[in-house]
């Protein structure tokens, strides 16, 4: 894997109910942290977007709790979200699964569009964040 982007779920999937992306080979990265980045481009009104990163081994079987979460999702935006794979060196694949829900006036089927990417952090931020923090504690 390269610090170029991986896409976990395509730009503009439009979703209606709770799913998984597609597993991702994370076992060739030279760093075991990336930043996930959830970008919903469309919504409607009184409906939430869980999504979650789910690991595993060989990418048939999946851990069942997920290894990073994003916060709850009400609106269009882009969120970003650190996944740290240090302490599961056994995870070789990762994926994203997501739940939707709505509630209130109107159909009760919820509709998100939204796309989910995965890059690699270089070693040497790596090392700057480190760095900062271990002055600012």
């Amino acid at each position: 894997m390269t610090a170029s982007e991986t896409i976990l779920i395509s730009p503009n999937t439009v979703v209606s109910a709770k799913g998984d992306g597609s597993a991702v080979d994370v076992s060739g990265a030279a760093n075991r942290v990336f930043l996930v980045t959830l970008a919903i481009t469309k919504i409607i009104e009184q409906e939430s977007l869980d999504l979650s990163i789910y690991g595993s081994p060989d990418g048939a079987a999946w851990v069942a709790t997920s290894i990073a979460a994003f916060p709850q999702t009400f609106y269009c935006g882009e969120s970003p979200l650190l996944l740290d794979l240090t302490a599961h060196p056994d995870v070789k694949f990762v994926r994203a699964h997501w739940e939707v829900a709505r509630w209130g006036r109107g159909t009760e089927t919820p509709m998100f569009e939204f796309g989910v990417t995965m890059q690699e952090v270089p070693a040497n931020i790596l090392k700057e964040a480190a760095a900062e923090a271990r002055k600012l504690a």
